[in-house]
């Protein structure tokens, strides 16, 4: 198979500088990424890719047993990695490639040097202590939502989703991202990642991590980023001068520069 194609891999910016990957998250693609795209090609070579059955992949190679879960698509970041031949290099994933980054990570570690989990949420369920920001009662009224009308669903999810009210532009920007993804699949992946439980993942990351969280987001909860920073040894933790859960989009000039300033190293 070829895994560029399938993948629909991109790769662009500066030739002699650090490799970054750029994962994005559900219901979007890697034009989600293009506001931070121009600040961060001035120092690093990016690698922009779409999650099977996102954007322009080869929805052809979608599998219902392989992607039933993130380690699936965690195979398919690290055999990108090696078809480039690129690392160790910086993975950035935002929402739930944020936990693929994770697994990714701690199968070959070898192949990182660091990441960044932009929003990131290793259980969406909250549990005991643990706020996860939805109950089992949400979660399955949110899955059965979208499997029973997944255009609807998008129309009035995305705009919670992203958050920034007064922006509307931002929202419907989500809802049509959302509304171009196959419906079959993006239910499948919506079951994925709402059920995925990765809190036990988080301790086994032994790479250099930055958590960058957003001041109100409905999906990452206050408290989530900080139970992140404090499961990963070292990793440190930065809120965002953003609000909602597309900071790339709302806040792209924060963004850009949270992620320069870790992969160049400055505090």
């Amino acid at each position: 198979m070829d895994i560029r194609s399938r993948n629909r891999v991109v790769v662009t910016g500066r030739e002699d500088g650090p490799v970054v990957m750029l994962a994005h998250g559900f219901g979007c693609d890697q034009n989600m990424w293009r506001l931070v795209v121009p600040a961060l090609a001035e120092n690093f070579r990016l690698v922009l890719f779409d999650h099977v059955g996102a954007g322009q992949s080869d929805l052809a190679a979608w599998n219902a047993a392989r992607y039933s879960t993130l380690d699936g698509y965690a195979t398919d970041v690290l055999e990108i990695c090696r078809e480039l031949g690129a690392g160790p290099l910086t993975f950035v994933g935002h929402s739930v490639s944020s936990m693929i980054g994770v697994l990714a990570a701690n199968r070959e570690p070898e192949r990182f040097e660091k990441l960044v989990l932009l929003t990131p949420s290793p259980c969406y369920l909250d549990d005991g202590e643990y706020r996860g920001g939805f109950s089992a009662e949400d979660i399955d009224e949110l899955l059965e939502s979208l499997d029973s009308n997944y255009l609807g669903w998008s129309g009035a999810m995305a705009p919670v989703i992203m958050g920034n009210p007064e922006r509307p532009e931002l929202g419907e920007e989500l809802t049509n991202s959302f509304c171009r993804t196959d419906p079959a699949i993006a239910r499948a992946f919506a079951h994925t990642t709402f059920r995925s439980d990765n809190r036990a993942d988080l301790p086994g990351v032994s790479i250099p991590t930055l958590v960058a969280e957003c001041s109100d987001d409905a999906i990452a909860p206050a408290g989530v980023g900080a139970f992140v920073q404090a499961q990963i040894k070292g990793s440190r933790l930065v809120t965002l001068e953003a609000t909602g859960h597309c900071p790339q989009l709302s806040a792209p000039e924060a963004t850009a520069a949270a992620i320069t300033a870790f992969v160049r190293d400055v505090r």
